[in-house]
C-alpha cells in the first residue's frame, strides 16, 4: 500500500489532501504532513543548505516528518522561483539520509488536469482522467470556499466583540468542508458559515486602520512562518487586506503578468519575477485605494522579492505611506516581529490623528 504525503500550506492541506485521496484510491493512504512546529523547521535548516529560503526548509522538515509517520511516496510541486528547482535537491538530501520513498514533481503552474492524473496513475492504475477532472474541479471550489471564509474573518477578526468567535466559526466551516463531495455541498456550506458569520458581534469604527500584506507566497499563506502576522496586527484592532491566496494565485486573471504590469502603474518595465512583480502592483493599488499602511513579507534572500523592494519604497515615497518590511529565516526572532508591529501600529495611528485634527 502506498502512503502519500505531501507539505503542510496552511490551511490549505485540506483541499490538498482530499484531492490526492481521491486520485490515489481506497486502497492508498494520503496524509498531510504534520502542522508547523518549530521542530519542523529545525529539520529542514539543519540538512539544508544555508543560503536557500526558509520554505525550503520548512518543505524539507515536513518531507522528513512525513517520512517518520512511515509515508514512502512524497509529492512536490513547482513553483516560479528557484523553488521549482529544489525537489530534486530534497529528494537527494532525504536519500542520503536514508530514506526509501518514492518522489513525484507534479507541475502546478501549467493548471493541466494531466499532470496530476500522470503522476497518481502509477500509484493509482484505475484512475480515470475524467475522475481526476472531477476531483480537482471540486479542489478549485473547496478552495474557493475557503479563501472567501478567510477572507471576511481576516477583515473583521480584529473587532470581534467576543474574542475567538469568528475563528471558531471557521473551524467548524472547515471540519464540515473537509467532509463534502460535491461542488454543491461547498457552495452551500460557504453561503451557510458566511451568513453565521455575519451575525457575529463586531465592534468596527467607521473608518478602522487598513493594513494591506504583500510578498511572497509561502510566508504569506503559511501562518506559522510569518508568526501569525495577521492576528498580531488584529490584535491592535487592525483591517487587513490580502490578495495573494491559492484562488488568486492559481486562477484570478489579475494575477496574469499584463494584468499586473498595468497595476503597477509604470513603476517596473518588465516583470520581476515570481511573486515580486505581485507585490509592487498591490503596494500601488493599496496606495490608491487609500490604506493607511503595507506590510511587505519574504523569505529572507528571496531575490524577487529583493528586487521589488526598492520599487516599493518608492510606492512608498510619492504615495506617502508606510511600508514595513519583514524578512523571514530560522533564525528569526518572534519578540522582535511583535515590537516593530506595535511600533508601526503606534505611527499609523499618530499619522491618523494628525490627519484628523487637521480636517
Amino acid at each position: 500500500m502506498y502512503k502519500v504525503s505531501f507539505p503542510h500550506m496552511g490551511k490549505y492541506h485540506i483541499p490538498i489532501q482530499k484531492l490526492m485521496q481521491t486520485l490515489a484510491g481506497d486502497e492508498n493512504e494520503v496524509f498531510s504532513a504534520p502542522p508547523m512546529t518549530k521542530r519542523t523547521l529545525e529539520l529542514g535548516s539543519k540538512y539544508s543548505p544555508d543560503f536557500v529560503c526558509v520554505p525550503y526548509k520548512y518543505n524539507l522538515g515536513n518531507f522528513i516528518e512525513a517520512l517518520e509517520k512511515g509515508a514512502n511516496v512524497l509529492i512536490q510541486t513547482g513553483g516560479g522561483c528557484r523553488m521549482g528547482f529544489y525537489g530534486e535537491v530534497q529528494e537527494q538530501t532525504l536519500r542520503d539520509l536514508g530514506y526509501d520513498f518514492e518522489f513525484f514533481m507534479i507541475n502546478t503552474t501549467s493548471g493541466n488536469p494531466k499532470d496530476f492524473y500522470n503522476a497518481f496513475k502509477k500509484i493509482n492504475p484505475k484512475l480515470t482522467l475524467s475522475k481526476t477532472v472531477a476531483a480537482l474541479l471540486l479542489g478549485v471550489r473547496t478552495v474557493y470556499a475557503m479563501d472567501g471564509i478567510e477572507k471576511f474573518v481576516r477583515e473583521n477578526i480584529g473587532f470581534e466583540v467576543e474574542e475567538g468567535s469568528l475563528e471558531k466559526l471557521e473551524k467548524m466551516f472547515l471540519a464540515e468542508v473537509k467532509k463534502a463531495t460535491s461542488i454543491r455541498q461547498v457552495g452551500s456550506l460557504k453561503k451557510k458559515y458566511l451568513e453565521k458569520l455575519k451575525e457575529v458581534p463586531v465592534n468596527k469604527p467607521e473608518k478602522p486602520i487598513k493594513v494591506g500584506v504583500v510578498g511572497e507566497l509561502y510566508v504569506l499563506m503559511e501562518p506559522f512562518s510569518n508568526y501569525f502576522i495577521e492576528k498580531e496586527l488584529a490584535k491592535f484592532g487592525i483591517e487587513v487586506k490580502r490578495f495573494l491566496n491559492l484562488s488568486y494565485l492559481m486562477f484570478s486573471l489579475q494575477h496574469l503578468p499584463g494584468k499586473l504590469m498595468k497595476q503597477a502603474d509604470g513603476y517596473i518595465t518588465y516583470p520581476i519575477g515570481a511573486d515580486g512583480t505581485d507585490s509592487v502592483a498591490k503596494t500601488v493599488t493599496l496606495a490608491k485605494e487609500g490604506y493607511d499602511g503595507i506590510i511587505h513579507l519574504k523569505p529572507f534572500g528571496c531575490t524577487p522579492e529583493v528586487n521589488s523592494m526598492p520599487i516599493v519604497q518608492k510606492v512608498s515615497e510619492d504615495y506617502k505611506i508606510p511600508v514595513l518590511f519583514f524578512s523571514f529565516d530560522s533564525q528569526t526572532s518572534e519578540t522582535g516581529i511583535k515590537t516593530r508591529i506595535e511600533a508601526f501600529y503606534d505611527m499609523l495611528m499618530m499619522k491618523k490623528q494628525v490627519i484628523s485634527n487637521s480636517e
